[in-house]
């Protein structure tokens, strides 16, 4: 199957709000979505957000104070989640 055209504009249009400086940076705004998608254990997706993050100028002392409030809403199993995310960090 097809995915529908007006799906795929909605899903755009989202993405670019989260990319976009607003009142929140857009860096913050995706290190936000880490913590969600990592809640939610979606390595995958924490990969993806991760990867935005550092191109949108994350240090690794903003990453890292995202993953503990990560494990403090969330617990260990969000962390797990980001172990390969978190490989990407130099």
């Amino acid at each position: 199957g097809e995915l529908n055209p007006d799906f795929l504009e909605g899903y755009r249009k989202c993405d670019n709000k989260i990319l976009t400086d607003g009142a929140l940076s857009a860096k913050t705004k995706i290190l936000m979505a880490l913590a969600v998608v990592a809640s939610k254990q979606c390595e995958v997706c924490a990969v993806s957000q991760m990867k935005s993050a550092l191109k949108n100028g994350a240090t690794k002392e903003e990453i890292m104070e995202t993953m503990d409030v990560i494990f403090v809403t969330s617990g260990a199993p969000a962390v797990a989640a980001c172990r390969e995310a978190l490989k990407l960090i130099k």
